[in-house]
């Protein structure tokens, strides 16, 4: 993780840790490195956003710094994320910038920057923007007279995203599907009815009357117990749920039972492999994925490539392979043919399509993978705290305790987030009792060991 910028993008609370002023300078930065890169004095930028009530006063300053600098911004208005990055390729931007905090509540919010061929930044061109931003290696290019940048909409633009999103299962008829959708209060308000409709499937969509201040709270995919329960109730065959920016899904059984990302890659891959899309037999996941995929991937033939946590480092192993199918537990997944990052949405339809053309419940699809029993515990950590956690000897001595009771039978990993303020403690294992006590004791000695 950069200085500012985390496993995905910078994040903090608006107006504070995600100021003007650094937003501003974020922009500013981001656009001299784009065009330095493309060449260009004018670069044009796409700049989008969720549902945050801080939307309003970061586009502000995300624009003026990108004016600022001679760069014309396009503004998309509500998107999901992964519009943005279809967007800017498609409208032959030369760079973009969507405001969200992903699953976080709403007082956070983030800028999450995408070149021109809809890819996130690299870590080398984080660290550029960083490095003008912090250690002020070059002064602002600061444009004047008639060399200023220019702002535009194009609300319309989204519909293009749309459109693409329809044509990866052909069109098919989803109709017959009864489908309940969770739209987070998010960047999914303003695509997913036009999107289910135009396959005809029958969805009824709730959690999509955004406030600005009730994105992610107690719905979507963080929060999918109550999705869960209408399901049941509602007598859905399934039920999806998106998470602020739509770049995240999960689904939910008949039964109200959750289907999280592993299970979902599991059930792709065993698709894709069945149409003789999945290259190399291979899925690419996190180091977070839990025991029961990689026991599906021994059961079924298909390699396991694992990495960091963060859907940019499964996206940089699946580009370097070719591989088309990846993503993480919590519902980041890439289908590389058809996205160049995570898509909440486009995995959505994805799923009912599977569904449709092997005539299955979700219930049975999912059932080619077992989960095994996993309990996540979260700490509240400072930056100090997070550096400190691999070189502690009373921390690194419990953890040492607890990885020989487990054995063969469990894992545990300790990782810092990205892009929180914690520090998991992640435990899986065939008992579950065993698994609690671990977790909460590991816990219990990073909370001693290291808070001041």
């Amino acid at each position: 993780m950069g200085r500012i910028f985390g496993t995905d993008g910078a994040r903090g609370v608006a107006n504070t840790e995600i100021s003007c002023t650094l937003a501003m300078d974020i922009a500013r930065a981001a656009a001299m490195v784009v065009s330095q890169k493309k060449h260009k004095e004018h670069p044009t930028f796409l700049v989008g956003s969720d549902t945050r009530i801080s939307r309003h006063m970061l586009i502000g300053a995300i624009s003026a710094g990108l004016c600022s600098v001679g760069a014309n911004v396009i503004t998309l208005g509500v998107v999901p994320t992964p519009a943005v990055a279809y967007l800017v390729k498609e409208m032959g931007a030369d760079g973009a910038v969507m405001l969200s905090a992903s699953h976080n509540s709403f007082e956070f919010n983030g800028i999450k920057i995408f070149g021109s061929d809809g890819f996130k930044l690299t870590d080398e061109e984080e660290f550029a923007i960083e490095e003008i931003v912090l250690d002020h290696v070059l002064p602002f290019d600061v444009k004047w007279n008639d060399h200023i940048g220019t702002i535009t909409e194009d609300f319309e633009a989204v519909n293009k995203y749309i459109d693409h999103i329809v044509a990866t299962v052909g069109g098919v008829d989803l109709s017959g599907m009864k489908v309940l959708v969770d739209c987070a209060n998010g960047s999914a308000s303003a695509t997913a009815a036009k999107m289910f409709e135009k396959l005809h499937a029958d969805v009824d969509i709730i959690n999509a009357e955004p406030n600005g201040i009730n994105i992610n709270d107690n719905c979507g995919s963080t929060h999918i117990k109550e999705l869960g329960r209408q399901v049941k109730e509602g007598s859905y065959d399934l039920g999806v749920a998106f998470d602020g920016d739509a770049d995240r899904c999960l689904a939910v059984d008949c039964d109200g039972n959750l289907v999280d990302g592993d299970q979902l890659i599991a059930m792709f891959a065993l698709f894709l492999r069945e149409r003789g899309e999945l290259p190399n037999n291979c899925a690419v996941v996190t180091v977070m994925s839990n025991m029961g995929f990689f026991q599906f991937c021994k059961e079924n033939d298909i390699k396991a490539e694992i990495t960091k946590v963060g859907d940019r480092y499964v996206l940089e192993n699946m580009r370097e392979h070719g591989y088309r199918i990846g993503g993480e537990q919590s519902g980041h997944i890439i289908f590389q043919q058809h996205m160049t990052t995570g898509d909440g949405q486009l995995t959505a339809v994805q799923l009912l399509n599977l569904l449709k053309v092997k005539n299955l419940s979700l219930k049975e699809a999912a059932s080619v993978m077992q989960v095994y029993p996993q309990v996540l515990v979260n700490v509240r950590a400072d930056k100090e705290m997070k550096k400190r956690l691999n070189v502690d000897e009373g921390v690194q001595k419990e953890l040492k305790k607890w990885e020989q009771i487990l054995g063969d039978n469990g894992r545990i990993l300790l990782r810092p987030s990205g892009t929180e303020p914690l520090i998991r403690v992640m435990v899986e294992g065939k008992d579950e009792s065993l698994i609690n006590d671990a977790a909460n004791a590991i816990a219990q000695s990073i909370t001693e060991r290291l808070a001041y």
